[in-house]
């Protein structure tokens, strides 16, 4: 007589399994680190970003910071001033700062540069969170590289 038995073993490891899956992000990719960013309390913009990047499985924290202290915050973690953007995000070492697409965060984490991060100066239309990107503007995520220099990591060409 076959009967189905719950043991203690059977019950950790299918915890363990919901568990681990609820840390995955969809698409079945790896696990990716979490993301702290710091924005104005009364950017639109910034929410949308972040929204995006939650629908993209990063698991996101946002405080909020006005003024001098973002601005602060910025320069402490080695952003430039030319690569100001309106929010910053801290995730596995790396500043993100603005309006970074998904994918470059991703190949950011990959590849593991030896740089403080990424930046997409100002708020080019049509970039993540900034508009439709069917009207996109041309824009560049620069690689902020630990001299202060900086180099282009990917060129978005405007929409047609």
């Amino acid at each position: 007589m076959s009967q189905s038995t719950l043991t203690r073993r059977a019950v950790l490891a299918g915890g363990a399994a919901l568990g681990a899956g609820m840390w995955l992000p969809g698409r079945g990719s790896a696990a990716v680190p979490a993301m702290h960013v710091l924005k104005d309390p009364t950017c639109g913009c910034c929410t949308a970003w972040v929204a995006i990047l939650e629908r993209e499985g990063f698991g996101v924290t946002v405080e909020e910071a006005r003024g001098t202290m973002l601005t602060r915050y910025k320069i402490d973690s080695g952003v430039p001033v030319d690569l100001f953007s309106c929010h910053t995000g801290m995730i596995d070492g790396y500043v993100i700062e603005g309006h970074v697409p998904v994918a470059d965060i991703r190949r950011l984490l990959e590849e593991r540069p030896d740089a403080v991060g990424l930046a997409v100066p100002g708020m080019p239309y049509g970039s993540p969170g900034m508009g439709p990107e069917e009207e996109r503007e041309a824009f560049d995520v620069m690689l902020i590289l630990r001299d202060g220099r900086s180099e282009v990591f990917t060129r978005y060409d405007g929409a047609a």
